[in-house]
């Protein structure tokens, strides 16, 4: 994609944030962080939350420039750098709407000091929760930059107005404290027929979780009878030793800017193909997800930490899918090339709620949602996926 470039750019001295809105033909409204207001900080010992509030720009302040979709302002205001952060999400107050157009962003090397290119966000967050666990706030996916201090943000809505509140979110993932990622090795595990090994699985403690972010108590759903595949589409630019550090940003962004219980996905799965405890509970549990609308229940989410829309998948991460999916669904004997169905909680999902659905036990997040989510190449990996898990099962 045009938008997806290096991430240096031509330095620039100073900070810029603009967001443009097209509403309607012609009108424009350009959002920044207001001179008298800070920016808010929410978080634990292992991280925080960084917003900024975006608002009015100053008079006198517009460039003319064409807007996507019709014709347009753009608005810019120089702003101080910000305080360090790795990953960045813009939100806004009311989850039930939908920021129609696009959202772009860049950013500023904290080590070199230089500026990224645009990169485009997606507008709607394509993961949440089912209507009884309820977001707090819409948000964009968000996106890992690696170490920055510097943020600017563009918004184009061609036809509608933009949603109030709107924000931008910088989380720092801090230092764990934790047990360090490992790699934990494979064991067998009695269970139902055909259960496949319990693959190594780094626990939260093992990413350096902050437990006090998350809501205290668990919730559970009855036996897992599907796994939905899901990237993260964070961005591919991570080491694996930052695995930790992305699961960490990736938490606190679910938790402080969606106003989520706890993270989303069940298990991560990083390029190395290391796999990562996600929502807390119990790994052999099944524990109520926030990944796929209107099926949460009865699934598990498994996301691959990374964007595959178009990159190759790395076999190591595919091969750590396969395990996770195979002991998942082979605690209850559940065939990683089968079928089944679940009911639809939300209208919001691909089918309307109530209907019965049948989904391939290890589906992506696609068949029940409209979304690109896993990625065209990783969704292309799904047979593999599925003759692979299978073979772990005895199948």
């Amino acid at each position: 994609m045009a938008w997806r470039q290096s991430r240096f750019a031509p330095n620039i001295p100073f900070m810029r944030i603009s967001l443009l809105a097209a509403i309607g033909a012609t009108a424009v409204a350009l959002f920044a962080p207001p001179a008298a207001a800070g920016p808010v900080v929410a978080g634990g010992a292992l991280g925080s939350v960084t917003t900024l509030p975006l608002a009015p720009p100053q008079p006198g302040s517009a460039l003319r420039r064409e807007a996507p979709g019709g014709p347009g302002e753009s608005r810019e205001i120089r702003a101080r750098a910000t305080a360090a952060f790795a990953l960045v999400g813009v939100s806004w107050d009311d989850p039930r709407v939908t920021l129609a157009g696009s959202v772009e962003v860049r950013t500023r090397s904290a080590v070199t000091g230089e500026w990224s290119d645009w990169y485009r966000l997606s507008a709607d967050a394509e993961d949440g929760p089912d209507p009884a666990e309820r977001s707090s706030r819409g948000a964009t996916v968000p996106l890992w930059v690696g170490p920055s201090d510097g943020i600017a943000v563009r918004a184009t809505a061609p036809d509608r107005p933009l949603p109030a509140g709107l924000r931008a979110e910088l989380v720092d993932p801090g230092t764990a404290s934790g047990a360090g990622p490992g790699r934990p090795g494979e064991r067998a595990e009695s269970g139902a027929g055909h259960a496949a090994p319990r693959p190594g699985i780094v626990t939260r403690s093992g990413w350096g979780a902050d437990e006090s972010l998350r809501d205290p108590d668990f919730q559970y759903t009855g036996a897992v009878r599907a796994v939905f595949v899901h990237h993260t589409d964070t961005s591919n630019d991570y080491s694996c030793a930052d695995s930790a550090k992305v699961i960490r940003a990736i938490y606190q962004y679910h938790v402080k800017s969606n106003g989520w219980r706890d993270i989303g996905y069940n298990f991560l799965v990083d390029k190395c193909g290391t796999i990562y405890e996600g929502r807390a509970g119990g790994v052999d549990q099944p524990v109520l997800g926030a990944h796929t609308l209107g099926f949460n229940s009865n699934s598990s989410g498994v996301a691959a930490l990374g964007s595959y829309g178009s990159a190759a998948v790395p076999q190591a991460q595919l091969d750590g899918i396969s395990k996770i999916a195979a002991w998942k669904l082979g605690l209850t004997g559940v065939d990683a090339k089968g079928t089944t169905t679940l009911v639809s909680a939300s209208d919001s999902s691909r089918y309307p709620k109530g209907r019965t659905v049948t989904f391939n036990t290890i589906s992506g997040h696609r068949d029940a949602f409209a979304t690109e989510c896993p990625g065209d190449v990783l969704y292309g990996h799904l047979p593999g996926v599925r003759s692979t898990a299978a073979g772990l099962q005895g199948r």
